[in-house]
């Protein structure tokens, strides 16, 4: 197992949940890692992304200035922190890592991403 999520649940609108995601064996050395949801019938989305070496971060426009994307690199674990959180943000939540350096737009993708999470389901009502 390379990637395992946790922290998911249920919240009302306007609060808080963070998200984990330990990352072991290969994922562990990943140079970029990213969130990303998928609601019902919906394609998956990029959430958010770091880069392993240097802390840089990035966030869709529709998370922006509501969520954070952190690491604790000792421990191979990167964290969503969500606030202010929407119905609409109601999805199955995934982490994911790749090798590669990204733009941005790329990063938002998740083509070039190899390893996945089984996912962690947050519910906004």
């Amino acid at each position: 197992v390379q990637l395992v999520e946790s922290g998911g649940g249920s919240v009302q609108a306007g609060g808080s949940l963070r998200l984990s995601c330990v990352a072991s064996g290969y994922a562990a050395s990943s140079s970029t890692f990213g969130w990303f949801r998928q609601a019902p019938e919906k394609g998956r989305e990029g959430v958010a992304y770091i880069y392993n070496h240097n802390g840089n971060t990035g966030y869709s426009d529709s998370v922006n200035g509501r969520f954070t994307i952190s690491q604790d690199s000792a421990k191979h674990t990167v964290y969503l922190e969500m606030s202010s959180l929407k119905p609409e943000d109601t999805a199955m939540y995934y982490c994911a890592a790749t090798s590669l350096f990204m733009t941005r737009a790329q990063a938002l993708v998740p083509a070039p991403y190899v390893y996945w999470g089984q996912g962690t389901q947050v519910t906004v009502s």
